[in-house]
C-alpha cells in the first residue's frame, strides 16, 4: 500500500513538472516524451529495528524498477550518510544494494530521510530524476520509566492535617508514545514508619502527588521514608524508583502549664517598679519555637491597668510590672488572675473521628499583690497652671496662689523648686507667688513661645518628706521696650563695585512693636553733609539700604541712623562703613603676610650674623658699661632738653666711655688745682693719657668713689650732710647735650681726659705729701692696674673744640635733694662695710 502511495506522487511529481514547462518544450521533445517510456522505481519505506545486535554491515534494501539495465551506477546521500549522523548507511553503486552500518536508537533519530540519484555509467550524467526513500526506526522497550526529582527531601509541619502533601513527582518515558513500551504505572512500594498511611494521587498522566491520612507525632516520630515505583507495560517490563524523606517540624501540640497554682507578691504605694514578680511555665514542645514561646494576659484584676506583662526571651517566664502607682488608701490588697498561651495556636489531632474537637482549657494562675503603706506626697490641685502678665510690671505682685492637699497631714510647706532667673518668691505657709523684680520676655529665660516656667512644691513633715510639684507657666505680654538696632555695626562697600551696602534691623520686641521700619539720617551738626555724601534706600522695611552720592576715597566712614519701629519708638544707631578696592571678592582684602625662605647657608650666616653682634656688644658693655652708663648724673628736677645742634655735615666718628675719676678734696674744700677758667683748649690724644696713674678703689663701690689713706669716713668724696662732694661724669659730644645734665652751670663743657689725669697725679703727691711714714696698708692705699690699652675719651675723635673751660668746681658742692638722697644711700653701704676713707 505505501508502495502504491508512492509510485503515484512520483507520477504526479512527473505531471506537474511537464504541465510547468509545457509552453517551452519544442515538438521534438514532445515526440520523444510520447515514444519514451518511464521506468517504474520501487519505492518504499525501509523498517529497521533499533537497537539490533547485528552482524554489521547488513543489507537492508535494494534500488530496483521494472527495466534492468547494466549501464547505470547508484548514489545516495542525507541523513546517515553524509548528514548527521555520518556513516549510518551506504549503497552499492552497482548493484543497489542498501547497507546499514551500526545499530541505531529511535529515541535519538525515528526517521531517517535518504536521496538517491541514478547516472551513466560512463558519461556519469544524470539519468533520471533525484529520487528519495526513508528509513523508520522501529521501537522496543528499551527505556525504562523515570521519576523527576528522583529522591526528594521536605519538611513537614506536624499539625498538617490529613490529606494531599506539598511533595510531588513528574514521570516520564522515553519510549514511543502511547505504545505499550511508554505506558506505565506508579505505586508506593514501602513506607516508615507504618503510621500514618501515606498513598498517591494522580493529578494528571505522568503526575503524582504524596497524600497521608492520620496525624503526624513529633515526640514518637521525626522522619518517614517512603519508596514509589513506576513500571511499564512493555515486553519485558522495565520500572524505576524514587525515594521521598519527610522531615517532621515540631508544633505547638503541647499547652504550657504553670509550675505554680498561686503566687504572691508585696509593692510599695505610689511606686512604679518593673519585676515585681515572675511566673514559670512548662511546655512540652521544641525550645525556641512558637510553640515553645509563652505569652501571658491578664483575665481579671488589672481593669486599671495599673500592672503590665512581658515574657522573658531566654528563661521564657512571665515577667510583672507595676506601671502605675497604687494608692494605699484605695486599695491594701490586689487580686489578678493570669493566663499564659503558645504564640502558636494550640493544635489536637482529629484522629479518625470526623466531628469537631475541643481543645483543653486554658492554663491559669491566681497572684496576690499587697500594697504597702508609704508616705504618700502633698497632691496640688493643678499639676500644670498657666499665667498671663505682662512683662516690666512692678514688683511684689501677687500672681498665683495654689491649692494642695496632703490626705495623711495637713502639715506641709510651699517651696520654690525652678526659678531660673530669680524672678519669684513663695510663701511657705500659703503658696503665694509674687515677683521680686520686673520681668523682661526678651530674657534668655524665657522661651521662644514668651512662657518662662517656675516649679513649685509642697514638702510634708513625713520621714522621709515627701514632695508634690505644680508646673507655672507665667505667658507674658510684650511691650515696646527695646529699640531697633541694626543687626551689623559694620559693612564693606566694594568702592569699584557698587556703591550700595544692605544692612538687616531687628527689635527684639514682637508684632506690633517691631518692624517694618523707617530710617533716617541723624548727626545734626553735620546733617548737611551727610545728606550730600549718602542716601537711604530703601528708608523703610526690615533693612536698611546706604547709598553713597559720590565716590569716596578709601578708609572708614560712620553713618549716623535714627530708626523708628511702628509704634515711632526710636533709636540712635551707627554703621560704620569701609570703603575698599575689593577686588575680585566681595571683601577688603586683608595684610598678606610676609613669607620669606631661607637655604641652610643662608640661616647659618644670619646666627653667625647674630653672634657677632653679641659679642660686640658684650665688648662694648665691658668697656663702656662700668665707666659711662653708671654715671649718669641725676637732676633735681630733671633737665633741660634741647636738640643736639651739629657743625658739620658728616656723621659723628666712634667713640668710647672716657674713665671716671672722682677726686678727693683735703679739709673739705673743693679744689681746681690745674684748672684754668675760660680757657678754651684743642684735645689731642696722646701719650700723656695712656702713661696716666690709673688709682681704682680697692672695696669695690660703685660710682668711682675711692678711699684714701688716714682721711676718715667724712673725706669721702661726695657731700653727705654737709660734707663736700667732687664728683666727675661722663663727657657728653657737645655743649648743648651738657645742658641737659647741668642745672647750675650749663656753661661748663667737658674737661679733657688730659687735665683729669693731671688733677688726679696732684692730688696723688699732696695726699703722699702729708703722711710722715709711707703707705704700707695696701687697702689703704690706691692700687695701680696694669694698662689694658688706650682710654679714648667718649667724645668724637675728630677734633673738639673745649669752650668754656674753667676750674671751678663749686657746683659739686649743690647738686640738689636727689643726688644728695643719692649719696646718703652710698654713704650708709660704706657704714656697713666698715670702710676706712
Amino acid at each position: 500500500m505505501r508502495t502504491r502511495n508512492i509510485s503515484l506522487l512520483l507520477l504526479v511529481a512527473l505531471a506537474a513538472l511537464d504541465r510547468s514547462h509545457g509552453g517551452n518544450h519544442s515538438s521534438r521533445a514532445k515526440r520523444e516524451l510520447l515514444v519514451r517510456s518511464k521506468r517504474k522505481w520501487v519505492l518504499a519505506t525501509i523498517e529497521l529495528t533499533e537497537e539490533e545486535p547485528g552482524p554489521y554491515p547488513r543489507i537492508i534494501t535494494q534500488m530496483t524498477n521494472d527495466k534492468r539495465e547494466d549501464d547505470h551506477e547508484f548514489r545516495i546521500r542525507g541523513m546517515g550518510v553524509d548528514e548527521e549522523p555520518l556513516g549510518v548507511f551506504s549503497i552499492d553503486k552497482n548493484t543497489g544494494f542498501v547497507s546499514v552500518h551500526r545499530s541505531v536508537d529511535r529515541e535519538e533519530h525515528d526517521l531517517y530521510h535518504i536521496r538517491f540519484e541514478v547516472l551513466d555509467r560512463i558519461t556519469h550524467e544524470r539519468i533520471d530524476r533525484e529520487l528519495a526513500f526513508d528509513v523508520e526506526i522501529q521501537d522496543i522497550n528499551d527505556n525504562a520509566p523515570i521519576f523527576s526529582p528522583r529522591h526528594i527531601e521536605a519538611d513537614v509541619k506536624e499539625n498538617t492535617p490529613a490529606g494531599d502533601l506539598e511533595v510531588g513527582f513528574k514521570v516520564t518515558d522515553a519510549d514511543l508514545e502511547n505504545s505499550p513500551n511508554s505506558k506505565f504505572d506508579i505505586s508506593l512500594t514501602s513506607q516508615k514508619p507504618k503510621v500514618p498511611k501515606f498513598g498517591l494521587k494522580h493529578t494528571n498522566g505522568q503526575s503524582v502527588r504524596l497524600t497521608f491520612e492520620g496525624c503526624f507525632d513529633y515526640d514518637k516520630m521525626k522522619k518517614y521514608e517512603v519508596i514509589l515505583t513506576a513500571k511499564d507495560h512493555g515486553t519485558p517490563p522495565l520500572s524505576s524508583t524514587a525515594v521521598v524523606t519527610l522531615n517532621i517540624v515540631d508544633s505547638n501540640t503541647h499547652p504550657p502549664t504553670f509550675k505554680k497554682n498561686q503566687y504572691r507578691a508585696d509593692v510599695l504605694e505610689s511606686t512604679i517598679k518593673r519585676d515585681v514578680l515572675r511566673l514559670s511555665v512548662e511546655d512540652k514542645d521544641t525550645p525556641n519555637t512558637p510553640g515553645w514561646r509563652a505569652r501571658y494576659f491578664f483575665i481579671t484584676g488589672n481593669e486599671e491597668e495599673n500592672y503590665q506583662l512581658e515574657t522573658d526571651p531566654e528563661t521564657n517566664e512571665g515577667i510583672l510590672s507595676v506601671v502605675k502607682a497604687k494608692d494605699y488608701e484605695k486599695t491594701t490588697l490586689a487580686h489578678l488572675q493570669i493566663g499564659v498561651e503558645n504564640e502558636e495556636p494550640l493544635f489536637v489531632c482529629k484522629g479518625k473521628s470526623s466531628g469537631a474537637v475541643t481543645p483543653p482549657p486554658t492554663q491559669t494562675v491566681s497572684v496576690a499583690i499587697t500594697v504597702i503603706d508609704v508616705n504618700d506626697p502633698p497632691q496640688f490641685d493643678k499639676d500644670l497652671v498657666k499665667l498671663y502678665v505682662k512683662e516690666e510690671e512692678e514688683p511684689e505682685k501677687l500672681l498665683f496662689t495654689p491649692k494642695a492637699r496632703d490626705p495623711e497631714s495637713d502639715n506641709f510647706r510651699y517651696v520654690l523648686i525652678e526659678d531660673p532667673a530669680h524672678w519669684m518668691t513663695v510663701d511657705e505657709e500659703t503658696g503665694q507667688i509674687k515677683s521680686t523684680q520686673k520681668m523682661d520676655r526678651e530674657s534668655p529665660f524665657v522661651d521662644k513661645d514668651s512662657v518662662y516656667k517656675v516649679t513649685i512644691g509642697a514638702v510634708d513633715d513625713g520621714k522621709p518628706p515627701a514632695t508634690g510639684t505644680c508646673t507655672v507657666l507665667i505667658h507674658m505680654a510684650d511691650i515696646n521696650d527695646n529699640t531697633p538696632k541694626v543687626v551689623n555695626k559694620s559693612a564693606v562697600m566694594c568702592g569699584n563695585k557698587v556703591n550700595k551696602v544692605t544692612v538687616p534691623v531687628k527689635d527684639t520686641d514682637h508684632h506690633p512693636y517691631g518692624g517694618p521700619f523707617t530710617f533716617s539720617l541723624g548727626g545734626d551738626d553735620d546733617a548737611k553733609s551727610l545728606k550730600q555724601r549718602w542716601k537711604l534706600d530703601p528708608a523703610s522695611g526690615e533693612e536698611v539700604g546706604l547709598v553713597s552720592l559720590k565716590p569716596l576715597p578709601y578708609g572708614n566712614y560712620f553713618v549716623p541712623l535714627v530708626i523708628h519701629d511702628q509704634q515711632g519708638m526710636s533709636g540712635p544707631d551707627t554703621l560704620e562703613v569701609i570703603v575698599c578696592d575689593c577686588g575680585e571678592a566681595d571683601v577688603c582684602p586683608g595684610k598678606v603676610p610676609i613669607s620669606i625662605g631661607f637655604s641652610a647657608a643662608a640661616i647659618g650666616l644670619v646666627f653667625a650674623g647674630l653672634l657677632l653682634f653679641l659679642l660686640l656688644l658684650l665688648i662694648i658693655t665691658c668697656q663702656c658699661g662700668r665707666k659711662a652708663f653708671s654715671h649718669i648724673p641725676i637732676e633735681p628736677d630733671g633737665g633741660n632738653q634741647t636738640l643736639i645742634k651739629y657743625n658739620q655735615e658728616a656723621g659723628g666718628a666712634a667713640c668710647e666711655a672716657l674713665p671716671m675719676h672722682l677726686l678727693n678734696s683735703k679739709n673739705g674744700a673743693a679744689q681746681t688745682d690745674g684748672l684754668k677758667k675760660d680757657t678754651r683748649k684743642i684735645y689731642h690724644p696722646d701719650s700723656a693719657v695712656d702713661n696716666s696713674v690709673k688709682r681704682y678703689n680697692p672695696s669695690g663701690l660703685g660710682m668711682g668713689w675711692s678711699t684714701l689713706p688716714g682721711q676718715g669716713r667724712r673725706d669721702t668724696v661726695g657731700s653727705f650732710g654737709g660734707q663736700d662732694v667732687y664728683s666727675t661724669w661722663m663727657t657728653k659730644g657737645s655743649n648743648s647735650n651738657r645742658e641737659g645734665y647741668l642745672r647750675h652751670q650749663q656753661s661748663l663743657s667737658v674737661l679733657s681726659s688730659q687735665q683729669i689725669t693731671n688733677h688726679i697725679q696732684r692730688k696723688l703727691q699732696t695726699i703722699e705729701g702729708n703722711h710722715n711714714e709711707p703707705i704700707k696698708d695696701t687697702m689703704d692705699r690706691p692700687r695701680e692696674f696694669a694698662d689694658e690699652g688706650r682710654s679714648i675719651g667718649c667724645q668724637s675723635l675728630d677734633q673738639l673744640s673745649l669752650i668754656n673751660l674753667g676750674d671751678d668746681l663749686e657746683f659739686l658742692n649743690d647738686l640738689g635733694p636727689t643726688f644728695n638722697k643719692l649719696g646718703n644711700i652710698c654713704h650708709q653701704a660704706i657704714q656697713d662695710g666698715n670702710v676706712q676713707m
